[in-house]
């Protein structure tokens, strides 16, 4: 009759060992290892996702990040097409992503900046942070940096193909009337933002897998870290 409550009292006792044993594993890091992991695999989420987002087709050919027309203009968008009246849409929406493309490679040096410049305190928070802590922390701090380079290479690519005037009357007419926001009636800071978006959750998407496979880190160290996690 004590048979099956001495199993359950292992059963547990085992749990808590094993619970207690990740936890060691963690807190037997020391800060430069653990502070150390955790910028190799930021680093290498940025590069990535920078990677993935600054070749031709990056944002347009991806439906996580395309960027179309905001607001109602894009519903409107979206009836033009299928009545045979989309090719003006269809450049608009063609010349933002492409500038969204050139722009998006220049984030990799703030980002890897950004990282270099983590603390160690930084380091601690975001390892026992939500799932896109090191993402979040990229956001916050390098978010400005990057946005005042996107803006001149998003307004020199779209000035380019002469879509900006065309835009720009379309969306500040739309944003008179609520159709969009005050913000997206520029296409320049439109595009911008959708850039910086797209960049960041390509980002937090490079973090997730590392944190669910921390096989898939480039370094040993980095490994070590989020497989302690």
């Amino acid at each position: 009759m004590l048979r099956t409550p001495l199993r359950l009292t292992a059963l547990f006792a085992g749990l808590l060992l094993g619970a207690n044993a990740m936890a060691l594993d963690l807190g037997s890091l020391s800060q430069g290892d653990a502070s150390g992991g955790l910028k190799d695999a930021l680093t290498q989420g940025a590069q990535i996702a920078v990677k993935q987002l600054g070749t031709p087709g990056g944002f347009s050919n991806n439906p996580e990040v395309k960027i179309g027309l905001p607001g109602k203009l894009g519903k409107i968008a979206d009836k033009l097409k299928m009545f045979g009246m989309g090719d003006q849409v269809t450049q608009l929406e063609t010349s933002m992503n492409k500038a969204a493309e050139t722009a998006v490679t220049q984030a990799q040096p703030i980002l890897v900046n950004a990282v270099k410049n983590m603390s160690v305190t930084d380091a601690k928070g975001i390892l026992s942070g939500g799932q896109d802590s090191a993402t979040q922390y990229l956001n916050t701090s390098s978010r400005e940096q990057i946005r005042a380079k996107f803006l001149p290479i998003v307004k020199a690519a779209t000035d380019k193909v002469g879509v900006a005037q065309q835009y720009n009357a379309l969306a500040g007419k739309a944003a008179a009337f609520g159709a969009v926001d005050a913000k997206s009636a520029n296409v320049e800071n439109y595009v911008t933002e959708q850039a910086l978006d797209g960049l960041f959750k390509m980002i937090a998407q490079q973090e997730e897998t590392i944190r669910k496979n921390p096989a898939a880190a480039a370094t040993s160290l980095a490994k070590k870290v989020f497989g302690a996690l």
